[in-house]
């Protein structure tokens, strides 16, 4: 978000950071910003509900609502690491009923969770990366400390090892690799002054 909107902001780009609890005032937000001229984002970061938590409903009438409030120059943005942003039990994907041709309708319960999801017109997916590009993230990071080409070399198995017990190559992984790495090599100043 930050370099889209560094990319954007001399065309009349602006964003608004919004907490997830804060999201219920998208309508009053949207009101505020359509008679200006700029364009605008409203940005929640890790947008997602607990079991139990039902103040998605106030979000998804927020969002239908600040649609429907026609202010053209506002788009909501959301990122969440679950895809349907609430949890899904498997008791609640068993409770569908049959018909008697015996069709699955999913439980109402289901479909008005994901009804959330759907109210975000546009879905981008981050899946895990492969070993290559995970090691190639890796390496990258650590040139950016400071280390040569045998270090990052050296490095590759315990980077890959490092992602292993924490279940995922992602380049937040990779960072958090090389940061570890280079602050045990001796380059805890590099680290720490250019992880930014």
């Amino acid at each position: 978000m930050r370099a889209c909107l560094a990319g954007f902001a001399g065309r009349g780009l602006r964003l608004i950071e919004v907490d997830k609890a804060d999201l219920v005032d998208l309508p009053a937000i949207a009101a505020l910003v359509a008679p200006r001229p700029e364009r605008f984002i409203a940005f929640c970061d890790d947008l997602s509900f607990e079991m139990g938590d039902a103040s998605y409903k106030a979000l998804k009438a927020a969002l239908d609502g600040s649609i429907a409030a026609g202010a053209s120059n506002l788009l909501v943005y959301a990122t969440s690491n679950r895809r349907h942003l609430m949890p899904e039990s498997m008791e609640e994907n068993l409770a569908g009923t049959y018909d008697a041709q015996g069709d699955l309708h999913p439980a109402e319960t289901v479909e008005e969770k994901i009804s959330l999801s759907e109210r975000f017109g546009l879905w981008l997916s981050f899946r895990s990366f492969r070993q290559d590009d995970y090691l190639e993230i890796v390496a990258h990071w650590l040139r950016h400390f400071g280390l040569a080409a045998p270090d990052i070399e050296a490095a590759r198995g315990e980077a890959l090892r490092f992602a292993l017990q924490r279940g995922s190559r992602s380049g937040r992984v990779a960072l958090q690799f090389a940061r570890d790495y280079a602050g045990r090599q001796g380059l805890a100043d590099t680290v720490a002054a250019g992880s930014s």
